[in-house]
C-alpha cells in the first residue's frame, strides 16, 4: 500500500481497525476458513494475526498469521456496538453535554466522563455513576433484543 493515502484507503484501515479484539471468520483464496480474535495487523501488507483461532476441522491455534496476500474475505462475527444509539441516549440526560468522537470510538459527558463500548473509562463522581448506570441499562436491553 504505497503512495498517497486516499480518503478511502482511510476509511478501509478505520474499518480494519474496528476489527481489533473482536471475533472474526477469515476466508482465505484456498477456501480455508478460521475463526479467531484479530489481535493485529500490518496496515501495508494487510497480514493479520488471530489469536484463539479454529478452522473448519476444529482444530485449536493460539496465534495464526494468515497473509494478506491470501485473505479473500473477513467477517465481523459480532454486532457492532451502537455508540451512536447510546451517546443519543445519555444525550437525553446531559443535554448539550454528550460530544460523540465516532472515530476514535469515544463518548464524552460533561468534558468530565468518557466511555466507550466497554464502559466508562474515565471519570469518577455522580456523573460518572450515571453515565455508567445508563451504559449497564443500553448493554442489558442490547443483549435481550439480541436473544
Amino acid at each position: 500500500m504505497s503512495g498517497p493515502v486516499t480518503p478511502s484507503m482511510t476509511r478501509y484501515l478505520r474499518e480494519l481497525a474496528s476489527l481489533l479484539d473482536k471475533n472474526v471468520s477469515v476466508r482465505t483464496v484456498y477456501n480455508k476458513k478460521f475463526r479467531g480474535k484479530l489481535i493485529g495487523y500490518d496496515p501495508n501488507s494487510l497480514n493479520i494475526i488471530l489469536s484463539n483461532a479454529k478452522d473448519e476441522e476444529n482444530n485449536y491455534y493460539a496465534r495464526i498469521l494468515v497473509r494478506g496476500e491470501v485473505i479473500s474475505e473477513i467477517i465481523r462475527e459480532e454486532e457492532p456496538f451502537d455508540l451512536k444509539g447510546l451517546a443519543q441516549r445519555l444525550e437525553k440526560l446531559f443535554p448539550n453535554n454528550v460530544t460523540l468522537l465516532e472515530d476514535a470510538g469515544v463518548i464524552i459527558v460533561m468534558d468530565k466522563v468518557r466511555v466507550t463500548e466497554d464502559g466508562v473509562i474515565e471519570g469518577s463522581g455522580v456523573i460518572a455513576e450515571k453515565v455508567k448506570k445508563v451504559y449497564e441499562q443500553f448493554i442489558q436491553e442490547r443483549g435481550k433484543s439480541e436473544a
